[in-house]
Order: C-alpha cells, then structure tokens, then sequence
C-alpha cells in the first residue's frame, strides 16, 4: 500500500515537472515573440531618416525629426537571445515611453548588431538601443567617442568581439569605419579610457563581467580606431 502511494506521489511530480517545464518554454516563447512584435523603431527611422534627407536635401537632424514621424516599425528587430529576461522586460517599457531621436546607427558585423545610437545616457534610451557618454566626441567629429550600452542587452554579443574587427558610426552626414586595436576590463573609476584622442576613435563601454548577479563591479572597455569615413551623398 505504502509503495502504491509512494509510486502516485512520484506520478504527479513527474507530472508536474513536466507541466512546468512547458509552462517556461510558453514563457520564453512569449517574451521572444513579443520582443519581436514591439520592435522599438530606432534603426527603421533612422534609415528612414537618411532616406527623407536625401530626398529632401536637409543633411542636419532636421532630417531625423521628418524622417522620424514618417517612419515605420515593421524592420529591423532586435535578436534578444543572449538578453536577460529583466533587460526584455525593460525594453517593452521603454517602448511606450517618449525617447529621444537617434542621432545614428552602430553596427558590428562580426555579432550581426545593428542598433540606434542616441545622444544622452538615460534608463529609457539604454533600454531602446545605445548612447553617446556626455563630455565625450560627438559622432561624425574628431575625437574619441564613448557609447555606453548594457551588458545583458545590446552589449551582450561584446564578449565575442576581437581586436581588428570593425565598427561603423552611421549618421546624416556619413558613414566611419573603425577598427578595434585593443579590449580591457577596468575598474569603474578608470575614466582616462574616455580621454579626448587626436584622431578619431570609438570607445565601447559596458559593465562587466557580463553575467555576473548584481551590480557588476568591472567596466568591459572596447577601443577602435578610425580607418574610413564616406561622406553620405
């Protein structure tokens, strides 16, 4: 009797367990899917964007803010699979919320990203795509240009990253290509990784290490340098 229920009692666990485990695969299928739907519309409009000034001949952010309303969002969603599910969540807040306009496109071959830069730090940008580090080069200008992300969002995919592999800066007024000479991992008051350059640069940053619990207590620091700059016709 006593083996009669014990072996019910593994049943129903057996049961459950696997009731549960399909429970999370729905889950995750559902915060995919809806991460797919809710694209936020950044790289469309931005494109967009260079589309409208081109036709138009406004070359200045003017050509943003009309190619911006008469945007679509039916392109160019983010792959969220290496993303943490708080990082998910956030970004679908951050769509019904007013953002700022981008003020460009960085993009990475070698880790197929491909998002909107925009031009202040803030919870409700870093949730949407990724942003210029006040005090640092604006992007089209000499310098050294920060862009800082999250390191369980858009940033994630930086790990795979390796010296001499490119990056490119899209804005109104061209395109530069940038090649990475060096990634170091730093303490966060290292901020001389931000420090003005004589020629123009590209400085990557995001918290590190990238699946740690908490707040991370390393800076993961990505530096290329320019190589190519093509003027947007």
């Amino acid at each position: 009797m006593a083996n009669s229920r014990t072996l019910r009692f593994l049943r129903y666990c057996e049961i459950g367990f696997w009731a549960v485990g399909l429970s999370l695969l729905l889950v995750w299928a559902a915060v995919r899917a809806s991460g797919e739907v809710g694209r936020v519309q950044g790289v469309a409009e931005f494109e967009q964007a260079l589309a409208h000034s081109a036709a138009s001949g406004v070359g200045t952010s003017a050509g943003i803010s009309v190619g911006w309303a008469h945007a679509v969002s039916a392109n160019a969603r983010p792959d969220q699979t290496m993303w943490s599910k708080s990082r998910v969540s956030a970004y679908r807040e951050s769509l019904s919320a007013n953002a700022s306009l981008p003020a460009g496109l960085l993009q990475i071959p070698k880790i197929n990203l491909k998002v909107p830069i925009y031009d202040e730090v803030s919870e409700i940008n870093l949730n949407r795509g990724v942003a210029r580090i006040a005090g640092t080069a604006r992007m089209g200008e000499a310098g050294n240009t920060g862009i800082a992300g999250h390191r369980d969002g858009y940033f994630r995919g930086l790990k795979d990253v390796v010296v001499g592999d490119l990056i490119e800066l899209t804005t109104i007024g061209g395109v530069s290509r940038f090649k990475i000479s060096s990634i170091e991992i730093v303490d966060p008051s290292d901020v001389w990784v931000l420090d003005p350059t004589a020629n123009s640069a590209v400085t990557l940053v995001t918290c590190y290490p990238f699946y740690f619990i908490g707040h991370a207590p390393k800076r993961y620091i990505v530096t290329a340098n320019a190589i190519e700059r093509l003027l947007l016709e």
